[in-house]
């Protein structure tokens, strides 16, 4: 089955990231997708390798390419001028410096959508700051809201949430908004995606809560940050976790009758006996392993769910149902399993997909494709501006 972005071609000239991570869900919507890296050796930053496992590369084309070279920039300009889409991630300003920004694209393809994703966007006083995805879930509110550590600090998040969520999905997002734009008005645009006001939107709740009545919420404000005792986390016997998140009154019902805590079903809001709600649901959840809990409770209405480790998640059988691990195969190193892609609407995958090696890259076919003769890429190649 054909995605629906078959037919659409971008360009990705970044290399991890939010970026990346949108570039990813248009590949798995069908759309080309062609990594633009620079040419190793050049005098470019070092660049994190494409770990060969790693599914945010899977399915790509790839090309090495000096941009900063004239003759670079014009073989760019060339692939640019048949593309849908460009997304890059530099920092404020590389791109118009290169020659390769917005303006110099929509100058030989006037129906670009052109996606720059950065930390903090293209203005603003912080948009000259470099920062990764803990500072934007800081500077969003994101980690004064969570539950502190021990000491006190704001905790370490173990998911790149302001990366995935807030930058690679609002990107991914804008830029399909903005296809269907051009379809009806044939017209391209540019986006500027920050990644910092991703964070601030996902945190829309808070935030309105603030604005509307001058609230400050942070932990222990609310349900969804530890005030009662019906939305937290539970040890089990053998120290393991449970979550609980039973909002409504009558999951929280269910689950009081199941601990042996009915006594605490008319309280489920009453601040005053928190402490005593909490600590009786920990040593009833104590009183068996974590395991025991799930298959009892998690189809019974509670909201109870088990916490899991990466290893546990990716062989867990709901996601294995829903194809959201896939076989795949490398020729030098065999067959391994990897996240597949999350397609709503569509069927999951289903085979084994193919992986190639990250030196592995399509340049010739490429450029052929951009318009230059074979002699015009064994120039480049020898003058070390293509790999």
């Amino acid at each position: 089955m054909a995605g629906p972005l078959e037919g659409v071609t971008v360009l990705d000239l970044s290399s991890v990231g939010p970026a990346s991570r949108s570039t990813r869900l248009l590949a798995d919507y069908g759309a080309t997708v062609v990594k633009v890296g620079p040419v190793p050796g050049r005098g470019h930053d070092a660049i994190v390798p494409a770990f060969w496992a790693y599914s945010g590369h899977r399915g790509m084309q790839r090309i090495h390419l000096d941009v900063r070279d004239p003759a670079g920039r014009e073989a760019f300009l060339a692939l640019a001028a048949r593309a849908d889409v460009v997304v890059e991630s530099f920092r404020p300003g590389v791109v118009d410096r290169l020659e390769i920004g917005y303006e110099a694209v929509r100058a030989v393809n006037p129906a670009v959508v052109y996606c720059s994703t950065t930390g903090f966007g293209q203005t603003g006083p912080r948009a000259s700051w470099a920062g990764h995805d803990i500072d934007y879930l800081a500077v969003g509110g994101y980690l004064a809201s969570t539950e502190p550590r021990a000491d006190g600090g704001p905790p370490v998040p173990g998911a790149t949430i302001a990366d995935a969520a807030a930058g690679g999905m609002q990107a991914a997002l804008a830029v399909t908004a903005a296809l269907a734009g051009r379809g009806r008005t044939g017209e391209g645009a540019y986006l500027d995606v920050s990644v910092a006001d991703g964070v601030l939107w996902l945190m829309s709740l808070q935030a309105d809560e603030h604005l509307a009545t001058g609230a400050d919420p942070g932990p222990g404000h609310d349900i969804l940050t530890g005030r009662y005792a019906c939305y937290g986390t539970y040890r089990a016997a053998d120290g393991r976790w449970l979550a609980v998140g039973a909002i409504e009154p009558k999951f929280y019902a269910n689950l009081c009758r199941a601990l042996d805590c009915a006594q605490w079903i008319d309280h489920q809001g009453d601040d005053a006996v928190q402490d005593r709600i909490r600590a009786d649901f920990a040593a009833a959840f104590a009183r068996r392993d974590r395991d025991d809990w799930v298959e009892e409770l998690a189809g019974a209405d509670t909201c109870l769910a088990p916490v899991q480790t990466v290893a546990e998640a990716t062989a867990d059988p709901q996601f294995a149902y829903r194809g959201a691990v896939v076989e795949a195969k490398e020729d030098a190193t065999g067959t391994f399993r990897q996240l597949g892609p999350i397609l709503a609407g569509m069927p999951p995958t289903l085979g084994t997909v193919a992986v190639r090696p990250a030196d592995v890259t399509d340049t010739d076919e490429l450029l052929a494709g951009a318009g230059l003769d074979p002699a015009a890429v064994a120039e480049l190649r020898q003058r070390g501006v293509v790999a």
